[in-house]
């Protein structure tokens, strides 16, 4: 069974209790059962972790399983370029990267509206809440 991995950065393991009228009141288990419910034949692993480094491991063992990847890399999205990196590897090695966001960076405060991901994801989709993931894997099961 091929898998998909839901990359979570910073503060997303508090979904559903943190400003739910910004990021909903769905968990990431909430969304994670609606995903995989939707795409049983494929294995979607929903990954979140506070630590930059941990999420750039689990990219390069992307990289290496050739896994494709959905990520929300929250605060990380402004500053990280090691992040970018990582990224821009996972997409040069071929495999779809896309950049999911919860709400609209762009309506919210000013340090919020650029990503340095972007730039070097396959695409970004935001603003739309927990469906901002379900179009995320409709893209990448449709592949």
């Amino acid at each position: 069974m091929q898998s998909i991995w839901v990359i979570n950065g910073p503060n997303l393991g508090r979904l559903g209790t943190r400003q739910p009228e910004i990021y909903g009141t769905q968990t990431g288990g909430d969304i994670h059962a609606v995903l995989q419910g939707e795409h049983p034949q494929w294995d979607i692993q929903w990954k979140q972790s506070n630590d930059e480094g941990e999420i750039i491991g689990w990219l390069h063992e992307a990289i290496d399983g050739a896994i494709p990847v959905v990520l929300n890399p929250a605060a990380f999205s402004h500053y990280s370029y090691a992040l970018r990196d990582a990224c821009a590897m996972v997409t040069e090695a071929g495999l779809p990267l896309i950049e999911v966001h919860l709400s609209n960076p762009a309506a919210r405060e000013e340090f919020r509206t650029h990503s340095v991901i972007s730039a070097v994801a396959t695409g970004v989709i935001q603003g739309f809440g927990a469906d901002s993931y379900r179009l995320a894997l409709a893209h990448i099961t449709a592949r």
